[in-house]
């Protein structure tokens, strides 16, 4: 009787422990540091999404990526050409395609954020869209709510447009309350609208109560050396030869913006994860490099985490057809 009584005694204890170690949540502030420093990944990878073992980005990139000293990977997910325009559901090759990513990202020992990229399409008819939107958080939260908490939901990259501030704070309160109702432990990062800009901070409405938010910020200024010469920049495409020297005022522009977001993030106890930043490659490479640099170790600085970019595609710190890092960004990035 005694023996069973210990062996009783010993399986409560078990459970008990498991069960607060279930209920126990990685902070926002945790998260937040934990994701340290990345990159964004696949976003305009058509073939990736059709067939993954056809498209550019491959496998061995994950490992290459954690190796060469990132931490995170954010994953521009464009899900609404791939659902269905009647029953939104979304084509479960492409669930599949995701399932893969995150498992590899995982493998590589990388926090994974599926970052949910149909900004233009919510900018262009946020009414219309808007069920596809949360259709989109119906059907990603419940599949992916037994995933370890290395794995982070954006709710929408940069609200714009159409999309209007008071009406995004409306938006990002009905997907939150969607996905906590199968990941009540998840963190999540949600961004202002006005395109994630730092100056639209204030106007963001995080539900008060969950605090389990990281709070996300994009930054591309000075745009005329970020955007130069980019076609679909119509004040900047056609600027050319414009240096960032990191002169005295080139960085006081930088500190004093991401200064705003610091002191935004002390106010309201919410961390922050700068998710885009970078220059345009038609830029001056010297330029680049000391512009990417001192904005990441600003960031840094301040307490922020941050993923550059791209991977791939344009602003690119790894050269898929020659197979090899931009070194000058590389180094800019990790402080190699």
């Amino acid at each position: 009787m005694k023996k069973l009584a210990l062996i009783t005694v010993i399986l409560i204890s078990l459970m008990l422990t498991g069960n607060r170690s279930f209920s126990q949540t990685v902070t926002a502030d945790e998260q937040c540091k934990n994701l340290g420093r990345g990159v964004n990944i696949i976003g305009y990878d058509k073939a990736f999404w059709d067939d993954y073992t056809k498209g550019r980005f491959k496998e061995s990139y994950f490992k290459m990526i954690k190796e060469a000293g990132f931490s995170n990977i954010r994953v521009n997910l464009y899900a609404f050409s791939h659902m269905n325009k009647i029953s939104y559901l979304i084509d479960p090759k492409w669930l599949h395609t995701l399932d893969w990513v995150i498992k590899k990202g995982l493998d590589a020992k990388l926090m994974v954020i599926l970052d949910m990229h149909e900004f233009t399409q919510m900018a262009n008819d946020p009414i219309e869209k808007k069920e596809m939107f949360l259709s989109v958080w119906r059907q990603l939260a419940p599949r992916y709510k037994n995933q370890p908490s290395q794995v982070i939901f954006e709710l929408l990259n940069e609200p714009n447009q159409k999309l209007t501030v008071d009406m995004w704070n409306d938006y990002l309160a009905q997907a939150t309350a969607i996905i906590r109702k199968t990941n009540p432990n998840r963190t999540l990062i949600i961004g202002p609208g006005n395109w994630n800009g730092i100056e639209s901070l204030a106007s963001l409405k995080l539900p008060e109560n969950d605090r389990n938010i990281i709070a996300t910020v994009h930054f591309y200024h000075p745009m005329t050396f970020t955007h130069q010469g980019a076609p679909w920049s119509k004040d900047t495409k056609d600027l050319k030869d414009i240096k960032w020297m990191g002169t005295k005022e080139d960085k006081q522009l930088i500190e004093s913006k991401l200064q705003v977001a610091a002191d935004w993030s002390k106010a309201n106890n919410r961390p922050i994860f700068l998710g885009e930043f970078g220059s345009y490659d038609k830029g001056d490479m010297a330029s680049r490099a000391r512009y990417t640099a001192f904005v990441a170790r600003t960031a840094e600085t301040l307490g922020f985490s941050w993923a550059y970019w791209q991977f791939d595609s344009d602003f690119i710190v790894y050269n898929i057809d020659q197979e090899k890092w931009v070194e000058p960004i590389l180094k800019a990035l990790v402080n190699k």
